[in-house]
């Protein structure tokens, strides 16, 4: 991690003074209604390291099969350049070896070299919910951070229901801390499960704590008084090095503490080094990016980066934004990748779309008649629908056409769908695809489970022989979303689709009245995209 730059003090020496813990894969998967795949893990935690956090937390390996088969393909699929993997698990069970415990030794098979330990220090939790002794409690604590420490592991420690625990208990609450510490954890993050505190009695509790053990002390707050950033922000004040948060508040309940509000803050308001400036510039496209991998809608107000978090209506503020920005807003937008909705906001659209061009290798900066071409369509179809925040394969082409360089493998004649449903119960569904490839027209037909697995079986048999690089791709996910629910039925549809070619997987996006009609442009773009990334020629 690297210092940052603050709006009065600019900043450029690397720091490693604060821990920056991301959350979302474990804490902020329980919320209600959100479920994650594997695979959506993979592309979330990417996305992360992107962002430039310090440790991302996978899961919660040997007790959730999911996230054992997410360390595992982690090892094999993930090269992470900024963040620490870390596993998340339990102190061995009461009565027990650390060693032959066999989710503490799921711990080690992960192959994190972070583990990352939650255990009880409430007093009455211990009692009633572990039903063991407050001496075998901190045994426990010991036994475990000891045990993994000799295997080579850094250990950071989560202090379930510390706050409640401290107020029932303090010299109980403080003696886990010490019993943590002392054993070898590099961190205890003072855990306010319940989500019911506020700041002042957050900073009380830290300094007590701190000043009592000696140990370094993170900090984990829920939502459920409103107060998570606050509380977070109130801890690192009185002696926190070590922030835990969600991506966009994900979490049980209300949520956990908004990791993107939280770095903002802490690093634009109060200067302190965690992330590199450019990656910080990230957090609006990858907030909603994992959005769209978690099917939970933006919210547009989200501080920092929501779209209405820098919109400014017209009348009364207008004359003055034209003179400075800056009288109206708290904070520049583009430090966090976002943008003023005025009309003057067209440059950081255009100033978007030059930074993704240079990702591509391609420098549009004396172009002004493209860009402005590409941002009017961007604009169009955003305004229809569309969203490249989570589908950068379809902006790659939108982009490309504007530049000459799109490549049209085939012509699409006609398509269509069957599907029939039988007596027990099941559907079927069949798909014909009439198209143009390699100067030769092809009618072909394809069953699936349902209307968009046909239609990319029906694809792929009608271009196989004209392009079998088709053999390496493969669709891995598909996500909706109904765009104005309260047209119900009739309502336009958002499908995101993901591709695979064995190696990376890219995003395309299709927007229709029809599903199956919003499913098949995404279908032919992440088929296209496919094939241009291989570098395939027209036949």
């Amino acid at each position: 991690m690297s210092m940052t730059r603050t709006e009065s003090d600019p900043m450029s020496t690397a720091s490693p003074d604060l821990h920056v813990y991301d959350t979302t894969l474990r804490d902020g998967a329980q919320q209600e209604g959100l479920n994650l795949s594997v695979a959506d893990k993979l592309v979330i935690a990417r996305q992360l390291d992107e962002l430039g956090v310090g440790f991302i937390e996978g899961g919660w390996p040997g007790a959730n099969p999911k996230d054992t088969e997410f360390f595992a393909r982690a090892q094999r699929e993930l090269s992470l350049r900024n963040a620490t993997l870390a596993a998340f698990g339990a102190t061995r069970r009461a009565g027990s070896s650390a060693d032959a415990d066999p989710l503490v030794r799921a711990l080690l098979d992960s192959g994190a070299s972070v583990v990352t330990l939650v255990a009880k220090s409430h007093a009455r939790h211990v009692e009633q919910a572990l039903r063991t002794t407050l001496e075998e409690n901190l045994a426990m604590i010991r036994d475990t951070v000891t045990f993994l420490r000799g295997e080579g592991r850094r250990v950071f420690l989560d202090a379930e229901h510390f706050f409640d625990g401290y107020r029932l208990d303090r010299a109980y609450a403080l003696e886990c801390v010490r019993a943590a510490a002392e054993s070898g954890a590099e961190v205890v993050a003072l855990c306010d499960t319940n989500g019911g505190m506020l700041p002042a009695q957050v900073a009380d509790v830290v300094r007590d704590v701190i000043d009592l053990t000696g140990a370094r002390v993170g900090i984990h707050c829920h939502n459920d008084t409103g107060c998570a950033v606050a509380n977070s922000m109130a801890a690192v004040d009185a002696g926190a090095t070590h922030v835990q948060g969600t991506v966009n508040g994900y979490g049980e309940r209300t949520g956990n503490a908004n990791i993107l509000t939280l770095v903002s803050n802490l690093q634009i308001k109060q200067g302190m080094p965690l992330l590199e400036p450019a990656r910080l510039r990230e957090a609006t496209r990858i907030s909603h990016a994992i959005s769209e991998v978690t099917n939970v809608p933006p919210y547009s107000r989200q501080p920092y980066v929501g779209a209405s978090a820098f919109a400014h209506k017209a009348g009364l503020h207008a004359s003055a934004l034209k003179v400075d920005p800056d009288l109206y807003q708290h904070t520049d937008p583009a430090l966090v990748g976002n943008s003023m909705r005025t009309l003057v906001s067209d440059m950081a659209g255009r100033a978007s779309i030059e930074l993704k061009a240079k990702e591509m290798g391609v420098d549009l900066t004396d172009q002004s008649e493209l860009v402005a071409a590409v941002l009017a369509e961007v604009k169009e179809l955003e305004l229809r629908g569309w969203t490249f925040d989570a589908a950068d394969a379809s902006f790659e082409l939108l982009l490309r056409k504007h530049l000459g360089q799109g490549v049209s493998y085939f012509d699409v004649e006609s398509w269509r769908v069957i599907t029939d449903a039988r007596d027990a119960g099941e559907a079927t569904s069949e798909a014909t695809v009439k198209l143009t490839a390699g100067g030769t027209r092809h009618v072909a037909t394809g069953e699936g489970n349902g209307p968009v697995n046909a239609l990319d079986h029906a694809l792929r048999v009608a271009l196989i022989g004209v392009y079998p690089e088709l053999d390496k791709l493969e669709l891995v996910d598909f996500r909706v979303r109904i765009l104005d629910a309260s047209h119900g039925t009739d309502a336009i549809t958002r499908v995101l689709i993901e591709t695979s070619d064995g190696t990376t997987t890219w995003q395309t996006v299709g927007v229709a009245p029809n599903i199956v009609e919003a499913s098949w442009r995404a279908l032919v773009d992440g088929i296209t995209y496919g094939l241009t990334r291989q570098g395939v020629p027209a036949r």
